[in-house]
Order: C-alpha cells, then structure tokens, then sequence
C-alpha cells in the first residue's frame, strides 16, 4: 500500500518531502490512492485482515469478541494502586539481564490479544514499523531504533517476567489517579473500576495539578511503561522524545482524541509531534509480508550499540 505520513516537525522538513514526492511504500497488497482533497495521499480504511483499522465496536473482527473482554478487565483492575505496586515491583529491573536484540528474539513468542489488526509474532511487527519509517525519515536513527524497541515491554506476558495478564500489559493505555475519559475505548466498562468510586481519584485533574506534565502522570501498567522503565533506568541515551514515544505510543485517548492534554506541559506538547509520526506507521505497517530479519539485523544492532548498554536489566 501507498502512504503519506502526516510531518508535524518541522516546517523544513514538510517542505523538502513535497520537493521530492516522496510516498512511503509498504507491502501490505493493496495501494491507497491519492487524495483528491488534498496534496497527499489518503491512508488506509482497512487493514490487512480486511477489516478497518482499531475497529472495536461494529464487530467486524472475529476476534471482536476477544478483545472486548480484554478492555472489559483491563477496565475494572487498571487501579491508581495497582499501578504503583507494578511499579515498584518492575522497577526493580531484577528479571532477567540481556540485550536488546536478545529481547527483540524473546518477543518471537508474544502475540497481542488486544490487537484487530494483528495476528502475527511481535518481531514482525517491530522491524515493519521500523523500517517503514526509515525509508521515509532515513537521518532519524533515533526513530528507527525507537520503532524497534517500542513494544519489547509485551516480554511481561512470558513465563520469565511474571506471565502477567494480558489487560495488564497491552491495549490502549490511559491515566490513572484522575477521572477516566469518555474517549477511552469501551468506557462504559470503567464504572466497575473502584477508582470511579472514590473522590480523590473521580475529578478532572484528581492527584495531579493542570499542566504538571506527563512525565509526573501515573498510566495504566503495561509493556508501554515498563520498556520506558528499562530504558531509561539503563542509561539509554534516546532523546526525550523517543522516550515519549515508548511511553505513550498507546495513549490514544491522547494522540487520537486529543483528551488529557490539560495535564501536559510544554515539552510534552513538542514530543506529542513526533508521537503523531510515528503513530501512523505504528498503526498502518501491519502487514502479513515478513521482513527479512538477517539482511536488517547489522542496522539495527549497530543502533542498539549506540544508544544502549551492551546488556541491559529487565
């Protein structure tokens, strides 16, 4: 398929892409056509399994069903002090040391259940999201790397990390501590979470202040939180923005409904630009045609050395 991403950076950037035409391909087996509102091109309606893209409520996916009783549990544990007791217990980093592409290996054995759109191993999709946005921003090496390394947090669904549950380490993440946002996918099941219930938890800004910043915001536990964790703990030398991006990649009620921006401050706002970026690769690189991981595999270590420790603790 056929697909301009949207560039919210820079103004110099957006203009030396239109100088250039530049489209991003991906093999996906269907080619989107160019708007016809617009100087761009449209991205899909539909993903690879013939369904829209993060369709949750008409029941066109037949793991529908699945997924919404993932959000149904997810809903009613995500609690303001379950997520600080996986927090400290994770923050400990005291599972298991190894590298980052021995982690990228270890993921092979992960599948998503809160996903539509995606039925194969993670690795797949990690080396598809990068390398669709290293054809199309090849001097970000920060970017690809943090396209690789963004979902290696699903490692808490294995047996080494715990097992966690799966609504406690995928799906759409939202804050905690402060009322939960109708923009939330299937709100309707957080009136069983006791936090809904109490009033220190149930206001708009509830234990934060406006303008705090994310970065002081507890979110719902999950890989999201813990691959930020582990870098960041780890020393790793990303910008702050490909930390943001690890973070908050499935904050949607952010990025896509553009709710609790009331909590963000000015360098969250300036971060949530790069998030858009890579957002659209996140979500429209899915595709059942694999990435060839030996011919790809010298890049990205060679990324891995430079913004990570040789080994790292989990």
């Amino acid at each position: 398929m056929t697909i301009l991403v949207e560039h919210y950076v820079t103004d110099s950037i957006i203009e030396e892409k239109k100088k250039r035409g530049d489209e991003l391909v991906l093999d996906g087996g269907f080619v989107v056509p160019k708007s016809k509102e617009a100087d761009g091109f449209d991205a899909p309606d539909i993903n690879f399994l013939g369904h829209s893209f993060r369709d949750y409520e008409n029941g066109a996916s037949e793991r529908q069903q699945g997924v919404e009783e993932f959000y149904r549990m997810q809903h009613i544990h995500q609690t303001y002090d379950f997520v600080k007791k996986m927090r400290k217990e994770y923050g400990k980093l005291n599972k298991m040391e190894m590298s980052i592409w021995e982690c990228c290996e270890l993921l092979n054995n992960v599948v998503d259940d809160s996903d539509p759109d995606l039925d194969e191993p993670q690795i797949q999709h990690l080396l598809q999201t990068a390398e669709a946005i290293r054809r199309d921003y090849p001097d970000e090496d920060w970017l690809h790397l943090t396209a690789l390394i963004h979902d290696l947090g699903k490692v808490l669904l294995l047996p080494e990390f715990g097992g966690l549950p799966q609504w406690a380490v995928v799906g759409d993440t939202f804050p905690v501590g402060c009322t939960f946002d109708s923009a939330n996918i299937h709100h309707k099941y957080f009136k069983e979470n006791p936090d809904t219930n109490n009033t220190k938890y149930s206001t708009k800004n509830g234990v934060y202040s406006e303008g705090c910043g994310l970065d002081n915001v507890l979110m719902s536990w999950g890989h999201d939180d813990y691959m930020y964790l582990v870098a960041k703990e780890n020393g790793s030398t990303l910008p702050h923005a490909g930390l943001f991006i690890i973070r908050y990649h499935s904050f949607y009620p952010l990025h896509k409904a553009g709710t609790y921006t009331h909590l963000m401050n000015d360098e969250d706002k300036e971060d949530l630009k790069w998030l858009h970026v890579f957002n659209k690769y996140d979500l429209y690189s899915k595709s059942k045609v694999h990435v060839d991981v030996e011919q790809v595999k010298p890049y990205y270590i060679s990324l891995i050395n430079k913004y990570f420790p040789e080994k790292l603790r989990w």
